[in-house]
């Protein structure tokens, strides 16, 4: 997590244009960081209770008047940027810092629209919880203390990873930024198993849930490879080995996952189109 100090190096307008689950976890990650709210200005139409509250700590929320921010959010849908685009460009200067989470909008295609010193990022969903990860990408004309500051603004709900790749972005955007889905599905579908092989609806629902986040809070924790923790679950001959001969067949999670991660691959890049 960022602390105070960091949030407090930044000295103009910072404008989230789209504040939706992942705009509106952000923002909280950075007022509980110290962010000053009367520096935040808000573009979103449909705004929550829970944003609208916040302009009565400072937080202005859909100005009449725009002008040069020091940075600005780009966190709405990537198939409404282009509508949204020529609306948000007035609040970026040549040198103001655009912070993109939109799934599969390049750089170029964001230079192109608002302009701007422009990072391009990919955070998930356990933001809301400040246990989100987020990796980045720079372009050529973003100055290390702009980085800094996107270090900082990211960090507020999670880890944070840098390349200098922006190739990669299609495949992180399938593991990590869609990947919580997967979880969610898992603990679905584990409930689901259990129910059929006789456990009340209830009771099964809840042993999948808490499995699934208490393992991956072990994950979290461990320094173990995760290959390691799974093998050490499990005794030669026991249930759970009958359970991985299955999920560890020829038509298991592995080419599953790899079909699931290669199509949302796929689906990245066609939305850069």
């Amino acid at each position: 997590m960022t602390t105070v100090s960091e949030l407090q190096h930044t000295t103009g307008t910072i404008v989230l244009a789209g504040a939706g689950k992942m705009g509106g976890a952000m923002l909280t990650g950075w007022l509980a960081g110290g962010l000053d709210p009367a520096r935040v200005v808000v573009i979103e139409p449909m705004p929550s209770a829970e944003i609208t509250a916040l302009v009565a700590k400072g937080v202005r929320l859909n100005p009449a008047q725009a002008a040069a921010a020091e940075v600005v959010i780009l966190a709405v849908k990537p198939q409404m940027f282009r509508e949204a685009g020529p609306a948000l460009k007035p609040w970026v200067g040549d040198t103001t810092l655009v912070l993109s989470i939109m799934a599969g909008t390049t750089i170029a295609g964001l230079r192109d629209v608002v302009g701007g010193a422009v990072v391009r990022a990919m955070p998930n969903t356990p933001a809301a919880i400040g246990r989100g990860i987020t990796v980045a990408v720079p372009a050529a004309n973003v100055s290390a203390e702009q980085r800094a500051l996107t270090d900082a603004l990211l960090r507020a709900t999670g880890a944070v990873e840098w390349v200098d790749d922006e190739a990669l972005m299609d495949a992180v955007t399938a593991v990590s930024g869609s990947g919580p889905a997967y979880v969610f599905l898992l603990a679905e579908e584990l409930a689901r198993a259990g129910v059929a092989a006789g456990l009340p609806e209830a009771l099964a629902t809840k042993l999948a849930r808490d499995t699934v986040s208490g393992a991956g809070e072990l994950l979290h924790r461990s320094e173990l490879p995760s290959a390691t923790l799974r093998q050490n679950v499990t005794s030669p001959g026991g249930t759970t080995a009958a359970a991985l001969s299955v999920l560890m067949g020829a038509d298991g999670f592995q080419p599953l996952l790899e079909r699931a991660v290669a199509s949302a691959t796929a689906r990245s890049k066609e939305l850069a189109k």
